[in-house]
């Protein structure tokens, strides 16, 4: 997969992972599925659609991961 993309939830992340820790995620993964660094303009669209959704659904696993007999936080 793509080694760009780091471990974001604890222990490996010593804190709660930020916004721009989801998003770079994200962009690293449709970047590397895609085969696009930077999309063309026809493109541009569907490429920051899957960037949100991918974003979208990390946030939401990192919120019900449950980590070592302990509950993460739900985001709100």
């Amino acid at each position: 997969m793509c080694r760009s993309i780091k471990t974001l939830r604890p222990p490996v992340l010593p804190e709660e992972a930020t916004e721009d820790d989801i998003r770079a995620a994200a962009l690293q993964y449709v970047r590397k599925v895609s085969g696009f660094r930077a999309p063309a303009a026809h493109n541009q669209e569907v490429f920051d659609h899957a960037v949100n959704v991918i974003a979208e659904a990390t946030a939401e696993l990192l919120a019900g991961l449950e980590v070592r007999g302990r509950t993460a936080k739900r985001a709100g």
